[in-house]
This record gives C-alpha cells, sequence and structure tokens, in this order.
C-alpha cells in the first residue's frame, strides 16, 4: 500500500498532561474481580464452556465465554429481575465493574468541582436481540404490553449514561459503539479527554451480554465462530494455531479508572501503568475482513506509537487482538512483521481470548486490563491452545513469560467489523 511507504515518525511535542490508570474492575468468564480473573489467566484457566440450552442445540457453535453467574452471588444480584427490568444485562455489568474500579482507585468524589471533572466513557459492541425479539413478540399480543423501559434499555450509551446517574459525574459523557474494537476506542477517547483537559478522570471500558441463540446463528452464517470443538469447548479458541476455525463469543465487562498524572500524584493514588498513545485507522476494505497485506493494522499501532512519542524498537510485548479466525490472525501477524521488521524477535506477542473467548465490545477494554498488569507485573499472560503456532513470531504460548524490562511498554490491538482499527500504548510507570 503506497501511503505505508510515508509512515511518520514520532516527533517532539510541547509539555502534555500524563494519563495514568488508577483503578480496574472485572467481570469475565475467567472471574469477577480483578485479581482473581488476573490469577486464573496466569494458571491457564479457561472460561469457555458448552451452551446446553435446548435452543442451541441445532446450531453449527455449541459453546461460548460465560461469567459464572451461579457461583457468584454478586454478578446474581447485579442481575436481577427488578434490575433487568430497567436495564440491559450489559449496563448491569458494567455497573458491577465500575463499583470495583472506583473502590479500587478510591474516587467518590463528594464535590461539585471533582464530579465536573470526572466522566465517562463507556460503549457495548451489541444490543441485546433476545430483548428485541421478546419485546416484539410481546407487541403481537397488545401495544400495552411493550415494556416503557424497552428503548433505553438497548441504547448503546445507556451504561454510561446509568454510570454518570448512579455516581453524579459530570464531565465527558461518552458512549462508543465500534464493534470489537468499542473497549479499546473507549480507552483511547478517554485518554484524549483527560490529556486535552477536558477532564481529570475517567471512568472508560465497555461492556457485552448477547450471547443468544440469535447472535450465534448470525456469526455462524457469518462463518466467524469455531465449530469444530463443541465437544471440547476448552480447546476451541487458539488464537494463532493452525487448527483455529473462528472465534468464540464471550460476555462481560471491565472497566478502567483513568486520571491525569498531577491529579493522582497529589491525592498519593495507586498507579498501575501509563497510557502513552491512541492510534486509531480504517482497513476501507470489507465489512467483516481485514486488508490482506495488514495495512489497517500498521496505520494503527504506527499512528500510537506516534501519539506516544514511542519508537518502534522501545515495544517489547504486544497484546494482540488475535480472535482465533483463520483470516485475521494471520492478517495480524503479517502487520506486526512488517511494522517492526528487524527489532521482531524482541517483541512478545500473546492474545487472551484462549482464556475468556472475544467479549465484542467488552474485549479490548478487558484485554487492555490484562495488559496494564502485565506491565504493572513484569508478567506476560499466555496464549492458551497454541499448540502449532502459524509462523515464528515471539509467541507467549501456554505459559505466563516474565517480561525483565526496565521501562515495560506494550501495545494493544483492537480490531472491529466495518474495519476499525485501534491501538493502545501502554507502559509501566
Amino acid at each position: 500500500m503506497n501511503s505505508l511507504k510515508h509512515l511518520r515518525k514520532f516527533t517532539k511535542v510541547p509539555h502534555r498532561r500524563r494519563v495514568v490508570v488508577t483503578g480496574l474492575g472485572v467481570v469475565s468468564p475467567l472471574g469477577r474481580g480483578t485479581e482473581l480473573a488476573w490469577k486464573n489467566l496466569l494458571k491457564g484457566h479457561c472460561g469457555i464452556v458448552a451452551l446446553k440450552d435446548e435452543e442451541y442445540s441445532k446450531l453449527p457453535s455449541r459453546i461460548a465465554g460465560i461469567i459464572p453467574i451461579e457461583s457468584d452471588t454478586e454478578i446474581a444480584k447485579a442481575l436481577s429481575k427488578s434490575n433487568l427490568k430497567l436495564m440491559a444485562p450489559a449496563t448491569c455489568l458494567a455497573l458491577l465493574a465500575t463499583s470495583e474500579a472506583l473502590e479500587d482507585a478510591n474516587w467518590f468524589p463528594d464535590s461539585d468541582d471533582e464530579r465536573e471533572v470526572t466522566g465517562v466513557t463507556l460503549g457495548m459492541g451489541m444490543i441485546d436481540l433476545k430483548d428485541v425479539c421478546d419485546t416484539n413478540n410481546a407487541l403481537k399480543i397488545g401495544y400495552n404490553k411493550v415494556s416503557p423501559f424497552f428503548v433505553p434499555r438497548i441504547l448503546p450509551n445507556m451504561a454510561a449514561g446509568h454510570i454518570s446517574i448512579k455516581y453524579g459525574f459530570r464531565g465527558p459523557n461518552h458512549a462508543v459503539s465500534t464493534a470489537c474494537a468499542t473497549g479499546a476506542h473507549s480507552i483511547g477517547d478517554a485518554f484524549r479527554f483527560i490529556r486535552n483537559g477536558d477532564a481529570d478522570v475517567m471512568v472508560s471500558g465497555g461492556a457485552e451480554a448477547c450471547i443468544s441463540p440469535l447472535a450465534i446463528a448470525g456469526f455462524c452464517r457469518l462463518r466467524a465462530l469455531s465449530t469444530s470443538f463443541n465437544d471440547e469447548p476448552m480447546k476451541a479458541s487458539r488464537p494463532f494455531d493452525k487448527l483455529r476455525d473462528g472465534f468464540v463469543m464471550g460476555e462481560g465487562a471491565a472497566v478502567l479508572v483513568l486520571e491525569e498524572y498531577e491529579h493522582a500524584l497529589s491525592r498519593n493514588a495507586k498507579m498501575y501503568a501509563e497510557i502513552l498513545g491512541y492510534g486509531l485507522s480504517g482497513d476501507a476494505a470489507h465489512i467483516t475482513t481485514p486488508r490482506e497485506d495488514g495495512s489497517g493494522a500498521i496505520l494503527s499501532m504506527n499512528r500510537a506509537l506516534q501519539d506516544g512519542l514511542i519508537d518502534s524498537n522501545n515495544i517489547s510485548y504486544i497484546n494482540a487482538h488475535a480472535t482465533s479466525t483463520p483470516v485475521g490472525d494471520g492478517i495480524e501477524s503479517t502487520a506486526i512483521r512488517k511494522l517492526f521488521k528487524e527489532n521482531i524477535k524482541e517483541i512478545m506477542v500473546s492474545s487472551t481470548k484462549g482464556a475468556h473467548g472475544h467479549l465484542l465490545g467488552a474485549a479490548g477494554n478487558l484485554e487492555a486490563v490484562f495488559t496494564i498488569l502485565a506491565c504493572h507485573h513484569g508478567i506476560v499472560p499466555p496464549t492458551l491452545n497454541l499448540d502449532e503456532p502459524i509462523d515464528n513470531l515471539n509467541y507467549v504460548a501456554k505459559q505466563l513469560r516474565e517480561w525483565h524490562k526496565e521501562r515495560r511498554i506494550a501495545l494493544k490491538n483492537s480490531f472491529g467489523f466495518g474495519g476499525t482499527n485501534a491501538t493502545l500504548c501502554i507502559s509501566s510507570i
């Protein structure tokens, strides 16, 4: 692609506000709570299970990454009938993850000034299709059977709205819906709001809870889902492996508290990592398939490096988008090799989707949490089921790997249908 010959190099700019991560919250197939999910990830646990309900029995794919609602009373409480009457399941999970993130950050502002500089960016990739189908059936019975909360339940920005309302946050209130890049775009936009002075603190992330027979049938018709491992669910999601045959749907939420560095310092806040840069691009090629040459991903990664004023030689880990699809993983690998060239052997690459599946609109933010923790602890999480890699990239396969760098700098990739790409550049403090 011609434009790639003219990739811009980073240049020095005047002092900019720094943005750090001070709080994390997770609800995922690996468990509720950041610490539990991280420990399970490092241990090689997998949250992908069989879908045993009769309505899934005739579908080509009958597996998914499910949150542990039956064994977790807090998740069950969040998804109570009274809450689901008012809110979509994804919104309920977003509120639960937000509660943990704010507690972790110890950020509960009690003055108008503090609340006015605290904002929210949180989105979802898909609405709850089951709610739409159920409401359409109710309409057939009669107009008055349609819930007055139906429209608010399916609006993609309502999770951000509920968080803002519950905590009184009056800074930017922003929702992103860019398919599987939603979570990363939410974090990147929040990062820029803080850097540009629109807020001092942002609650950011994504949530997804759209696993249903209709959703799985739709993705199956696209030939996007894994169908060869219905009897061995934990082996189904296998990023960068030669036997990969599609992604596995997942559900959950992950929320980050981003904060301006001096603001965090002034209140002695714990800091996990720093967001250095944010890159975006469009493939302009196909509704579901990236450009074969990887140029969309290359543009996104390079723009994140440029935005963060980081030389490509300083990157030592890439948390890949890799969803376990036959086409997408190979294209991302191609992009990484083309961009990093001689430095490629020094860069560790992994995708955590083998452990939790693909959370769609909540994928980029959950995986950003894991990337942040990797930078913070100096441990790179493994790629499960990577038995036969598709090439010779420096993959972290099956077992965690220690990250021996004084300053640990990573890229987090997220790509979505429609050709939308996002990359975050993240570093240790």
